[in-house]
């Protein structure tokens, strides 16, 4: 047995090695070392050899040991001799009763001892081994359980997945019967809600037809919204069956319904105007209560029919039967007013006239302002009762207004006095457009039209009275001897003048003497001093020609028209008015200075002339507009020529000929009118005639200062002009006119004249223009004129 167990483990051990050598050999090795792992085991290799051996180790008999069996525990003592040695190492081997007498005996010791010796060595490696393969057998078992488990699984799975899909199919099945059953009931639903719509026409009939109802009960305006659904959705789905029959009934609802609505606010409006009405049959209150019987009463019905009215409204944009019922209430409502309104209107409007008969801007006035009164009253009635707006009510009040008008047109064409229409016109435009209706254009849409019609008709009587005023007070004006006695007017305002300057000169002087004295407000008092030392030199440096009232009649006129068409007609057409009454009164100033020429002297009617050509430029100077107009005009020169030349019997030939010479034919092209269009600037005619007027002047007073000389001057010329010529030459001296005797009487006689009448010519002059500038400006080329020929 023992022989048995041994060759196995040498077998083992053979294995083992033969195993381990694979580990490592050459070619093919199941555990190859890395080149590190190689060094290292050289280098533990080449140390365990080189392993000293102890000294307290008897060397001489022990030299045959090998280095394995001193490794005992027992070579940690020395032994006291060899034999203790040897005897405690045999014990050791439990040979300690044998005897090894020959070489067999020793080497059976030695491969006893060497198996021992490796099996001790190789005792952990089988230890090591045999848990291995109890490990092993652990994990067979393990892997047997785990495959068992795996099965199991295997089989579990597919259990789950036939019970997953049979799962699913059974969710799929009820999701679809979920989702059948949800669109069965969206289905009954839309049927439902489809068959609601239908079904409330019943319940509205019920409603419509109760004695019971009433348009101001809770439940009617939710009834009427109802209605409106039902009928919006039924004609929203034609295709739908019955769909007229359904349509029409719910239109006949809404028609009753509204027919309710229409009933009770008409008979709520006409009630109203009849209590009113029965209070004052004729329509006639006074000032004072109007206001309580027109308006307060109404405003205090209009929250009964007011939300009824919203209703309406809402309505109105999307269902025309709505539209329609809302213009019908409003005209209702407009009539009661109308009706209300009128007879008050018109005998507020008569009784005005009757207080302002003679005063016609105060009639226009007063009239305008209570028609702005009733229509601002009137939207803000309306808007208690209606929030959308309609144009019916402006016509409403633009008809109240004609009445103001028919009133008021008959006076205005009547009215001749210019001040008068011109006022009316600046009432209307500046107090009523720009004033009132500007600011409130909303309100005052209709009174905007009438007074704008009023105010076309005074600017139309204005115009057509400024034709006949500047036909009959301008053009056909005939002077009276004091409006033509210059300058003896000049000459007494001037003496009044200096009079009234001297009292000024006493009154301050005593003035002066006693401002010691006053001992109270010196500030006020020096203040007073020096206000009348400035009217005073003001009034003196005013010329009486300068003066409004010294103005010739046809200039005052005349600028006094311009001023007041100038805010009151278009621009258009005061520029033709303007030319008209400037070159009237040009024509007026030209006749009056010829007259003025003719009664006193020469200068007299030409500085007339220019002073008051002066004034026109001044005055219209001003006016911020064109004074040129445009005049179209239709020459007929070509057609007398073309028909005198188509008459002459030379040219009957030429009635039948084919060409373009053809007599006919030639009329047609060649006596077409000409239309032509010239400009006329009435204030470049004022400065045309002011230049001319200026140069006559200029002429006729160098004629007289230096007459005599020019008349010399001219045939000393002549003379000149005759020799430069070739014509005969004459010697100067020779001539009995240019002896030194003649020559001194000429220039003696033209000193005289100017001694004599220049200082008169210069007082006229100043008496006139009343300007230093002006007066150098215009005796300028008079002075040059003389000193060239002196």
């Amino acid at each position: 047995m023992a022989s048995t167990e041994q060759s196995l483990l040498d077998l083992t051990d053979k294995d083992t090695r033969e195993k381990l050598s694979l580990w490592d050999r050459r070619t093919d090795a199941t555990a190859p070392l890395t080149d590190k792992q190689t060094d290292s085991v050289l280098e533990i290799r080449a140390a365990a050899e080189a392993l000293s051996v102890p000294s307290e180790l008897p060397i001489e008999d022990l030299c045959s040991l090998s280095s394995r069996s001193l490794q005992s525990p027992f070579t940690a003592t020395v032994p006291a001799s060899t034999e203790d040695v040897l005897l405690k190492g045999f014990q050791m081997l439990d040979m300690d009763n044998d005897r090894i007498e020959t070489a067999q005996q020793f080497f059976a010791w030695f491969a006893k001892l060497q198996a021992n010796m490796d099996q001790d060595e190789n005792a952990k490696y089988r230890k090591t081994r045999d848990d291995l393969n109890c490990y092993k057998e652990q994990c067979d078992a393990i892997l047997k359980d785990v495959s068992a488990a795996l099965e199991q699984l295997d089989s579990l799975q597919k259990q789950y997945l036939f019970v997953s899909n049979k799962t699913g199919t059974l969710h799929e099945a009820c999701e679809q019967l979920l989702k059948e059953q949800a669109e069965l009931v969206d289905l009954a639903e839309s049927i439902q809600q489809k068959l609601s719509y239908f079904n409330e026409l019943e319940n509205i009939n019920t409603k419509l037809n109760s004695p019971t109802l009433s348009v101001n009960s809770e439940g009617f305006i939710p009834m009427l919204s109802k209605l409106d659904d039902c009928i919006e959705y039924v004609s929203l789905h034609p295709n739908f069956k019955d769909y007229p029959v359904y349509l029409a009934k719910f239109k006949q609802c809404l028609s009753k319904a509204m027919h309710f609505m229409k009933i009770h606010i008409v008979n709520t409006m006409q009630n109203l105007t009849g209590q009113l009405t029965k209070r004052d049959p004729m329509g006639l209150t006074n000032a004072d209560n109007a206001f309580t019987l027109y308006y307060v009463k109404f405003r205090a019905v209009a929250p009964k029919v007011r939300s009824l009215i919203e209703q309406i409204e809402q309505r109105s944009e999307k269902i025309p039967e709505y539209h329609q019922l809302l213009d019908e209430i409003h005209q209702c409502y407009l009539d009661q007013r109308e009706q209300l309104l009128s007879p008050s209107i018109t005998s507020t409007i008569t009784e005005l006239t009757n207080q302002n008969s003679k005063d016609h801007c105060a009639l226009v006035r007063s009239g305008c302002a209570f028609m702005v009164h009733v229509c601002q009253d009137e939207h803000q009635l309306y808007n208690e009762f209606f929030s959308k707006p309609t144009p019916k009510l402006d016509e409403l009040l633009e008809k109240l207004c004609l009445s103001l008008y028919d009133v008021l047109r008959p006076l205005i064409i009547h009215i001749i006095h210019l001040e008068t229409l011109s006022e009316l016109c600046g009432i209307l435009k500046n107090e009523m457009l720009e004033d009132h209706v500007h600011n409130n254009a909303s309100q005052l849409g209709a009174f905007d039209a009438v007074v704008k019609q009023m105010l076309e008709d005074v600017q139309e009587r204005l115009v057509y009275r400024t034709h006949i005023y500047i036909q009959t007070d301008i053009i056909g004006y005939n002077p009276a001897s004091g409006d033509l006695a210059y300058p003896e007017k000049l000459e007494m305002m001037e003496r009044i003048a200096q009079s009234l300057k001297e009292e000024q000169m006493k009154q301050m002087s005593k003035e002066s003497m006693f401002s010691d004295v006053q001992l109270e407000d010196p500030d006020g008092r020096r203040n007073s001093n020096v206000g009348n030392v400035e009217a005073s030199r003001l009034q003196a440096s005013i010329s009486p020609a300068d003066l409004h009232g010294m103005w010739y009649p046809t200039v005052r006129r005349t600028l006094v028209c311009l001023s007041k068409l100038y805010r009151c007609i278009d621009r258009a057409v005061f520029q033709g008015l303007s030319q008209e009454a400037l070159s009237a009164c040009i024509q007026s100033l030209l006749k009056a200075s010829d007259i003025i020429l003719k009664n006193k002297t020469q200068i007299d009617g030409q500085l007339f002339l220019i002073k008051h050509l002066l004034i026109m430029r001044e005055q219209i100077a001003p006016f911020h507009t064109d004074f040129a107009i445009k005049e179209i005009s239709l020459d007929l020169k070509k057609t007398r020529d073309a028909a005198f030349k188509i008459l002459n019997p030379k040219a009957v030939p030429k009635f039948f000929r084919l060409n373009s010479h053809n007599a006919i034919l030639e009329f047609l092209l060649e006596g077409t009118p000409e239309i032509k269009e010239h400009y006329i600037d009435s204030k470049k005619d004022v400065d045309r005639h002011l230049k001319f007027s200026c140069e006559q002047f200029i002429q006729q007073q160098t004629q007289i200062f230096v007459g005599n000389l020019e008349e010399f001057l001219s045939k000393v010329a002549a003379l000149k002009t005759m020799a430069i010529q070739g014509g005969p030459t004459y010697s100067l001296s020779q001539q009995p006119w240019a002896q030194p005797a003649k020559i001194n009487d000429i220039v003696m006689a033209t000193y005289r004249v100017m001694k004599s009448k220049l200082p008169s010519t210069l007082q006229s002059m100043s008496l006139y223009l009343a300007n230093r500038d002006t007066e150098f400006i215009l005796f300028k080329p008079v002075r040059v004129g003389g000193n060239s020929r002196v």
